[in-house]
């Protein structure tokens, strides 16, 4: 009974929090007189990749660094195979030519460089400074393009500080909210399979770590269904972004870590794969629309039959 009651409670947290991080995020970005492309890039990427970088840095420390890699080469695998394919599947997503010939393909170079940095099993503080660099480097260049504040009109008052600051906390208390959900429904459905004696490293490898990507999940949902299309692909794209230079900066540079790169050259490749079919269908048309997120969910769920066949 109680994991049934945390399974729910689980869910009904991340319905909130999503609803509450779009809807401040929309504000911020109306306030600021910004694209909500920028504030998906940034302020929700940030925030729904949190889980991500908890789960690393405790990795870490533990030195468990297989788990630590896995965990950000698995949250970008599902990002855009679970996570983009079910948006798609639930309301086609438009895009624009700019997104698709600058963000995407920023988003495959930080793949690409992720892939010649780790084929030595090591992640040390020069690579976490260098991913860092590129980091802040890809956030000017999107205020510089597109985050300057707007003149104002002849006669329009100023917007108070008070004001943006509400809907800034309105951002984290959705991404709490959204952690906190995602933390309570995996601990109720690793309750429930511990029952019916599933093993915990079926567990770990399915529950725990699509548990990571939820926030970004829950809250691409809600913009889907407010029809917030930037917000959506800003979040999903942004997250894979600062999953690597953010995480894969600051993880390595607070404490260096190892993992076996047997393992995880395949789950690169892959990455690598999904981050390409995700450029190439959102190139066509401009439109990802539902047959396109079939075949991306269709592609994950093989990869996860492939992992445990």
């Amino acid at each position: 009974m109680r994991d049934i009651i945390f399974i729910v409670l689980g869910v009904l947290l991340l319905y909130g929090g999503g609803e509450i991080l779009i809807y401040s995020a929309t504000q911020v970005a109306l306030l600021l007189r910004v694209s909500p492309l920028v504030i998906g890039l940034t302020l929700v990427a940030f925030g729904t990749s949190a889980p991500e970088l908890a789960a690393t840095l405790v990795a870490s420390f533990k030195g468990v660094g297989d788990v630590a890699f896995g965990n950000v080469i698995g949250s970008n695998i599902a990002n855009l195979g679970l996570v983009l394919g079910l948006v798609a599947l639930v309301r086609p997503v438009e895009t624009t030519v700019r997104f698709v010939t600058q963000e995407v393909p920023f988003m495959l170079f930080t793949s690409g460089l992720l892939f010649l940095l780790a084929r030595d099993g090591y992640l040390g503080r020069w690579e976490g400074l260098f991913f860092l660099f590129l980091l802040f480097l890809f956030l000017g260049f999107l205020f510089k393009r597109d985050g300057s504040v707007a003149a104002l009109e002849p006669g329009e008052k100023k917007v108070p500080f008070r004001r943006i600051f509400y809907y800034v906390c309105g951002v984290f208390i959705g991404v709490a909210l959204l952690a906190g959900g995602a933390n309570v429904l995996v601990e109720g459905a690793v309750g429930i399979a511990r029952r019916f004696g599933i093993s915990e490293r079926v567990i770990g490898l399915t529950l725990v770590a699509v548990g990571t990507s939820l926030p970004e999940l829950a809250s691409t949902l809600v913009a889907a269904y407010r029809r917030a299309g930037e917000i959506i692909l800003g979040n999903i794209i942004g997250s894979n972004i600062m999953n690597i230079l953010a995480i894969l900066g600051v993880t390595p540079l607070i404490h260096p870590f190892s993992f076996s790169r047997e393992k995880v050259i395949l789950d690169l490749v892959i990455m690598m794969a999904f981050s390409l079919a995700a450029w190439v269908m959102l190139a066509h048309r401009k439109l990802l629309g539902r047959m396109k997120g079939a075949l991306l969910f269709g592609g994950y769920l093989f990869y996860i039959f492939y992992l445990y066949r």
